[in-house]
């Protein structure tokens, strides 16, 4: 067993709080964004033994390196550790992004290869050549936008924002909102003032989802998607953005009708010029509990707007944005991978044995999840299908497995190899305390473990 040293990426979105609230700790006045758990090279978390921990951390890539088939056993097919485990704290919206599929991943990383793009490049698309499907399991309160909404849901909002331009004669005459006030006012036409297009994306949004044909409600999504992030396009300056959020911010009843609307309105408070806060509207909204997650297969649009949770993916930093974000946005290349069809909110529901252990098995092959309760699940036995990584969330959280032993606070995490004896997992207390008092037993543990399915 390997007591794990983990980086935190300080991405902008970061929180300042969240993670040193999560792990009693002072803030380091710097955003905190990602802890990660894992032998990805780009942040590699540090190796040391459990019966040694003073000694130098290894990185875990190198660890692994060093003897594969022992350590990762049947993981050893996919070439690497297959899953990266991290603790995201979102302070602020994530970039509006989709990941590649595996194929698309080969494909793009082969190529900029082979182009010289150095690995380090901003503008590079692909770090490595592998997919990125993920899931995340809520800690907190945790609001995100997850894949397209039905055609006729995201023309209905779009249908709402046009009315409230349309009533609007007071907006600034350089916003582009002035229609006049003729027969064709607020409706489609050239898309010469945001009112026209937003009146546009409606009837077509709408006229799509009308005869139930998959392909043109995709192409319309498609449409109206790449329209609005169109770099060389009207919304690219950000004037008509912050007029439309202007607007919106005088329609409150319609804010409290349209969660989409209100949503576009918060993101702009971080992104006020930024065509992502319009491609909001044709997202689904989503709040999970804490305990609830989703899955999030290829070409799924999202982005996390804040909380903190558990995030699974596949080992993999490939990231293609769309905007909301100061870094690389590449709109063909995201048009590429991006899966342009509604899907339902990709919830994952655990399964329950009713004592305080419950598993997350999204539809992929790279992991599952598991979650124990402690007291329930005490000296429950993690399933150690391959390698594990195992990260405390809520109290103190005793691992045994063969003569080691390593005791979590909310942050610390292991790894067992795959030849390594299964781990028991107990609930830990303060040394002086023989008994649990109602306090330890508010604070009861909680421990997260990834594996294979």
């Amino acid at each position: 067993m390997y007591l794990l040293r983990t980086p935190i990426r300080d991405y902008a979105w970061g929180s300042a709080t969240l993670l040193a609230e999560f792990q009693d700790r002072a803030p380091t006045g710097r955003p905190e964004a990602e802890m990660w758990m894992g032998a990805h090279p780009s942040a590699p978390a540090g190796a040391v033994p459990a019966s040694d921990p003073e000694s130098l951390p290894v990185p875990l890539d190198e660890l692994l390196a060093s003897d594969p088939e022992a350590l990762l056993g049947e993981a050893a097919r996919f070439g690497r550790l297959p899953y990266l485990v991290k603790l995201l704290a979102a302070g602020r919206p994530l970039s509006i992004q989709a990941h590649p599929t595996l194929d698309q991943a080969q494909a793009g990383f082969a190529a900029e290869e082979a182009g010289g793009v150095p690995a380090s490049a901003p503008h590079r698309n692909y770090k490595d050549d592998n997919h990125k499907p993920e899931m995340v399991v809520a800690l907190t309160p945790f609001a995100a936008l997850c894949g397209f909404r039905s055609a006729v849901d995201a023309g209905t909002s779009f249908s709402r924002l046009a009315a409230v331009l349309a009533e609007n004669p007071e907006l600034p005459e350089d916003s582009g909102l002035s229609q006049g006030s003729g027969p064709d006012a607020g409706r489609s036409g050239p898309a010469d003032t945001p009112a026209r297009a937003v009146a546009g994306y409606a009837e077509r949004l709408l006229g799509s989802g009308d005869g139930g044909d998959p392909a043109a409600e995709g192409a319309a999504i498609e449409s109206v998607f790449c329209e609005l992030l169109d770099p060389a396009g009207n919304w690219a300056s950000g004037t008509w953005v912050a007029a439309v959020v202007a607007a919106l911010a005088k329609a409150p009843r319609v804010l409290d009708e349209d969660l989409n609307l209100a949503t576009a309105v918060g993101i702009a408070g971080h992104y006020p010029r930024d065509p992502g806060v319009l491609v909001s509207v044709l997202l689904h909204r989503l709040d999970l509990a804490p305990g609830q997650a989703i899955h999030l297969p290829a070409g799924n649009v999202h982005a996390y707007l804040y909380g903190l949770g558990v995030e699974v993916m596949a080992a993999s930093d490939n990231v293609l944005r769309g905007g909301l974000t100061p870094k690389h946005v590449d709109i063909p290349e995201l048009r590429e991978v991006v899966a342009f069809e509604s899907v339902p909110v990709p919830y994952c529901t655990p399964l329950s044995d009713g004592a305080g252990h419950l598993v997350f098995r999204p539809p992929f092959e790279e992991f599952q999840v598991e979650r124990l309760d402690l007291p329930a699940a005490e000296g429950r036995t993690l399933t150690a299908r391959g390698p594990v990584i195992a990260v405390c969330t809520a109290g103190r959280v005793r691992l045994s497995a063969g003569p080691d032993t390593a005791e979590l606070a909310p942050g610390e995490s292991v790894f067992l190899g795959a030849d390594e004896p299964a781990a028991t997992v107990h609930q830990a207390h303060p040394a002086d305390q023989t008994h649990p008092t109602d306090q330890d037993e508010a604070a009861a543990g909680t421990l997260f473990a990834v594996t294979l399915p």
